[in-house]
């Protein structure tokens, strides 16, 4: 069984930045397509980036191309978000998740492991 620990959220001024790691336990990390998705209460959870096993392709909403990074270190089996330019809309509790061998894409359905999530919150 595959875990997921996440880390880095927190309280950052509109402008600033903060960098999420997701850490996985299983060796099998190269394998994996991973993701990054984000929820605010009463809403459905949103896709943020993603992250591909193969070629490391990665893929990102629109909301935040040109702000935000994902990548990857098979060797220490983590995944990371660098957010830039963060605004008030990108509060939320984000989320990495993770599908091993699959097609990566932007729904919920398509991962197999979550995180427990981390909470970030930025200030006007």
């Amino acid at each position: 069984q595959e875990q997921l620990v996440e880390s880095g959220g927190g309280l950052v001024q509109a402008g600033g930045s903060l960098r999420l790691s997701c850490v996985a336990s299983q060796s099998t990390f190269s394998s994996y397509n991973m993701a990054w998705f984000r929820q605010t209460p009463g809403k459905e959870r949103e896709f943020v980036a993603v992250i591909r096993w193969s070629k490391g392709a990665t893929f990102y909403a629109d909301s935040v191309k040109g702000r935000f990074t994902i990548s990857r270190d098979n060797t220490k089996r983590t995944t990371s978000l660098q957010m830039n330019n963060l605004k008030p809309e990108d509060t939320a509790a984000y989320y990495c998740a993770a599908d091993h061998d699959g097609v990566g894409g932007r729904s919920e359905k398509d991962y197999e492991w979550w995180g427990q999530g981390t909470q970030v919150i930025v200030s006007s």
